[in-house]
């Protein structure tokens, strides 16, 4: 079986979660994905969550689907197979993807020399080419100061690494964007794309710049009611969460109808002069429709809640931890084909996702399990750089290689 990027290889030099992420994005849609550590592991190879053995669960997550080689970065002649890995011939190679600094081997212009159409993808954590992390960009560009509720007026950090994850998609989307121009133009180039850059955009695209530039205006903490419509999490009799939202004109009159408030609607648009079918002026009534809706959720336990919600069309959800997602969604179990039971080496056999892009007119590739650390350096060594056997020995004798 092959995925739609069969045939292209990609190196990539990474730690942590943008780079890799990218990198194995590109992998399970079948791209071979050559991810070079230094022997032992590099920055990210044990980190949290980690097995009572040690061994790190979120490295196993961010490499599933690549080959793994393992070399030492400070000796000359391992910094020279990687440059030889990196820049090899080849109409699908010369396409390299790291988040470590673009200078002294690594550096465009020192790969450049050895291939001229190199595919160069940076990923960096300011423009600048300074270290920043999502929680320190998150902080800096106003997210975490209207995260949270209203009366709390300390900033609130999330769990989830926005800018990451957004960042190593779009360092996919990049390469492919320039590899892309390379077989029509004949050009290689760097991409450089910065962590806080990305989150910058994003303020920009979400129109939250915009909203102080041009409204001279905050945006307040709203706690869990959803911004610029109406929807807001409510507890049923049986003590279960759910988040509701009626943010298109369907979504809202199924709400309207699911709860039997069509009249107080009226009563309410006419008591506070609005019309509830726009969007806008849900958001603004949002604490009187809340009082409306409420009560009915108190009366009702959650089953017969969703029963009468999926009757309507309401878009709903129920809050859920972590280990209730994996007991209880079926969304999340071998049902859906997005996952797979997979044996991880050294961790053992735990449900894996693959790519959630579903291709009509290309094979869509089954979850894959990580690589142990330098699992395929012989291999690569031999198949990619052409090396024999006493040269493969002869490295790992002078621990260059492992």
């Amino acid at each position: 079986m092959a995925g739609i990027l069969d045939g292209m290889c990609v190196v990539e030099g990474s730690a942590f979660v943008a780079a890799p992420l990218g990198g194995m994005t590109l992998a399970q849609l079948g791209a071979d994905v050559i991810r070079f550590d230094p022997i032992g592991g590099g920055l990210d190879y044990r980190r949290w969550p980690i097995t009572s053995e040690g061994n790190s669960l979120f490295w196993a997550g961010m490499n599933k689907g690549k080959r793994s080689i393992q070399v030492d970065l400070r000796k000359a002649e391992g910094r020279e197979l990687l440059t030889t890995l990196i820049c090899r011939e080849g109409v699908d190679k010369g396409l390299f993807l790291t988040n470590f600094p673009e200078r002294g081997w690594l550096s465009f212009n020192e790969l450049k020399a050895k291939r001229d159409d190199l595919v160069y993808i940076n990923v960096q954590g300011d423009r600048k080419g300074g270290s920043a992390l999502d929680y320190t960009v998150n902080c800096a560009v106003g997210f975490a100061n209207a995260t949270g509720k209203p009366d709390n007026e300390e900033p609130t950090n999330y769990l989830l690494p926005a800018w990451d994850n957004i960042t190593g998609q779009m360092a996919a989307v990049a390469l492919l964007a320039a590899e892309r121009h390379r077989r029509i133009k004949g050009e290689g180039q760097i991409v450089k794309i910065a962590l806080k850059d990305v989150a910058m955009a994003t303020a920009g695209h979400l129109g939250n710049i915009s909203e102080v530039a041009v409204n001279h205006h905050e945006r307040e903490r709203i706690g869990n009611y959803l911004y610029g419509a109406f929807g807001r999490d409510f507890v049923s009799r049986d003590g279960e969460r759910v988040m509701v939202v009626g943010l298109t004109p369907r979504q809202w009159q199924g709400i309207v109808d699911s709860i039997g408030i069509a009249s107080d609607i009226a009563k309410l648009e006419e008591s506070l002069d609005v019309d509830l079918a726009k969007e806008g002026d849900r958001y603004k009534s949002r604490y009187e429709i809340a009082e409306l809706v409420e009560p009915w959720f108190a009366e009702r336990d959650y089953n017969d809640i969703a029963s009468i919600f999926d009757k309507n069309g309401v878009c709903y959800g129920p809050y859920r931890s972590f280990a209730q997602m994996v007991e209880s969604d079926v969304d999340c179990s071998v049902d859906n084909p997005l996952f797979s039971m997979v044996e991880q080496p050294g961790i053992g056999k735990y449900l894996v996702p693959s790519s959630p892009l579903r291709f009509s007119g290309s094979d869509n590739l089954p979850a894959m399990a990580a690589p142990v650390l330098g699992q395929h350096t012989d291999e690569i060594l031999a198949e990619e750089l052409g090396l024999a056997s006493h040269q493969i020995g002869s490295l790992h004798d002078k621990k260059i290689v492992a």
